[in-house]
């Protein structure tokens, strides 16, 4: 688990795979893009989650899913653990996965649309959704707006509860 600081990007380090192990960030995304030409003629979706353990020093698993529509998917997952410093609350901590949510998929965006420009036509991939650990019921109901327009403010959109499984589902069993 990688500690993180403001010097540390997501193109540092590794992100785990389960099938594969663990990948530099330059092996996710060729790993992602012979994911989707296994099966050029489908549909994809890229998507990125966060979630984090309720303590007061969490990691926060943030996750990648590479979805193949009606047909699974991969995902690759890079914990982020922040040494000493402690979140007090559940808000602190869920802005704080929506944050690193953000960061990875600015960074994410930008290298997949550089890669698109070497990969054949032919590829049908969204990547539009940010998942967000937060929904209509639970404690977090209350920072719906508040999440969502963080993430619109960053050019994508959120799914949250019961649709936000990268968030959710992935990164929550590695919390």
């Amino acid at each position: 688990m990688e500690e993180y600081n403001s010097d540390n990007n997501f193109r540092d380090g590794f992100f785990f795979n389960p099938t594969k192990g663990d990948l530099s960030f330059d092996d996710t995304i060729k790993e992602i893009f012979a994911y989707m030409e296994e099966q050029p003629q489908k549909e994809y979706e890229i998507v990125v989650g966060c979630d984090s353990a309720s303590l007061e020093q969490p990691h926060f698993p943030a996750t990648i899913v590479a979805r193949r529509i009606g047909g699974g998917g991969r995902f690759f997952l890079k914990k982020i653990n922040y040494g000493k410093r402690k979140f007090y609350n559940f808000k602190q901590r869920i802005l704080q996965e929506v944050l690193l949510s953000c960061e990875l998929a600015l960074v994410l965006r930008e290298t997949l649309e550089l890669r698109k420009l070497l990969m054949p036509d032919n590829l049908k991939w969204d990547f539009s959704y940010i998942h967000a650990d937060v929904g209509e019921r639970g404690a977090t109901r209350e920072m719906i707006r508040e999440v969502t327009g963080l993430i619109r403010g960053n050019g994508f959109e959120p799914m949250i509860k019961p649709f936000s499984f990268a968030a959710s589902a992935i990164a929550d069993k590695y919390t």
